[in-house]
């Protein structure tokens, strides 16, 4: 692909209001860019940082030409916006990642059908589209196992573990998840969760942040480890190649995550399974402002604009961690603020409901 070069004094077009745009966006003004936020929630969090706004639904098809139409590259924030807004708006403006490739990372069926074809491990599954689907699936990968909506799931939403007879009662399921698209997935008895936060440009060329663990409290990312403490060289790099084959198959320009669990044999062996793609700057990466040479956010600017990517080292090689501040964890930010060695981050989110990403804070560690 022949890169579309995006100079300074241009406009970045982000589909999606809330804390990645925000940062994206804070990235792309670093570099001399203008930004055009669009997005459905009038307190959206990126609106406040935006040169533009465009405040309107995502399948609002006017508002989204009009939107593509004054900007020069558009990129999102979300995997969860319709395959039709992502057509419409590639029709107008060269659109970073494209459109397939947010269709095959944005349903989990058709996203573990397309890394089984490259040869990577996933855990086993079955679509599940009716009552009788889900007793033949249950019944070809037994218990426990994990069911979750096949689109729109994020932080532990739209799952069920399966675990007893009264899990399985399939009527009560489908009840349950309203009559969405599922899947079944095997549970993987893993040590630990750890990700690979990536860029690669329209050129082919491709860079890996280092490997990070990540501890859930709730379904919801708590704190990122960098690099992932106990994992075998070898381990951390098979991650990233997995994380490039990935990339390369979907022709990916941008900033991408793929999640993994680390299972741990009893001969001591490790062993790689894929969880899922984000199509996106990741939760995982926000390490990268204070934490490598380039962060996540300017790298996927750079990648969406036609640029050179960045260096994508730890900075001075120190250990890093990154906490979120979920729900009233916020309250603690003036003490955060005279943490020596924090950096604190708030996303300008107004209600610190339970559960709810307000900030983050990294921390650099000799």
């Amino acid at each position: 692909m022949s890169p579309k070069i995006i100079e300074p004094g241009c406009t970045l077009g982000i589909v999606g209001g809330g804390q990645l745009g925000r940062m994206i966006a804070l990235a792309a003004a670093e570099c001399g860019l203008k930004v055009h936020v669009y997005g459905p929630d009038a307190d959206s969090p990126a609106f406040d940082v935006a040169a533009s706004i465009t405040c309107s639904a995502y399948d609002d098809a006017e508002a989204l030409a009009r939107f593509a139409a004054g900007v020069d590259v558009v990129t999102y924030e979300f995997e969860n916006i319709p395959r039709e807004t992502a057509d419409l708006l590639a029709r107008h403006a060269p659109l970073h990642p494209s459109a397939a490739a947010l269709a095959t990372t944005q349903d989990r069926l058709s996203e573990k059908d397309f890394i089984n074809r490259l040869g990577i491990p996933t855990a086993p599954f079955r679509a599940v589209d009716t009552p009788d689907d889900f007793g033949r699936a249950l019944d070809a990968i037994g218990r426990p196992a994990v069911l979750k909506t096949r689109r729109f799931g994020y932080d532990g939403k739209g799952q069920r573990i399966i675990r007893t007879e009264a899990d399985a009662d399939r009527n009560a399921i489908f009840a349950e998840f309203g009559g969405a698209a599922l899947i079944l997935e095997g549970f993987v008895a893993f040590e630990r969760e750890v990700s690979v936060v990536a860029a690669r440009a329209a050129d082919g060329s491709f860079a890996a942040f280092d490997l990070c663990e990540n501890e859930h409290r709730d379904h919801i990312l708590a704190v990122t480890r960098v690099p992932a403490p106990g994992i075998a060289p070898e381990t951390a790099r098979e991650a990233v190649g997995i994380a490039k084959t990935i990339a390369d198959a979907l022709d990916y320009v941008g900033v991408l995550a793929v999640e993994m669990f680390l299972v741990r044999e009893a001969d001591g062996t490790e062993r790689l399974v894929v969880n899922e793609i984000a199509p996106r700057v990741h939760n995982s990466g926000h390490w990268t402002i204070e934490g490598a040479a380039t962060s996540q956010f300017s790298q996927h600017v750079r990648a969406v604009c036609g640029w050179p990517l960045g260096d994508p080292s730890r900075t001075g090689g120190l250990r890093v961690e990154m906490q979120n501040l979920i729900g009233g964890e916020v309250a603690a930010w003036m003490a955060l603020l005279a943490e020596p060695g924090a950096h604190l981050h708030l996303y300008g989110k107004g209600e610190a409901r339970p559960g709810r990403k307000m900030g983050h804070v990294t921390r650099l560690i000799a």
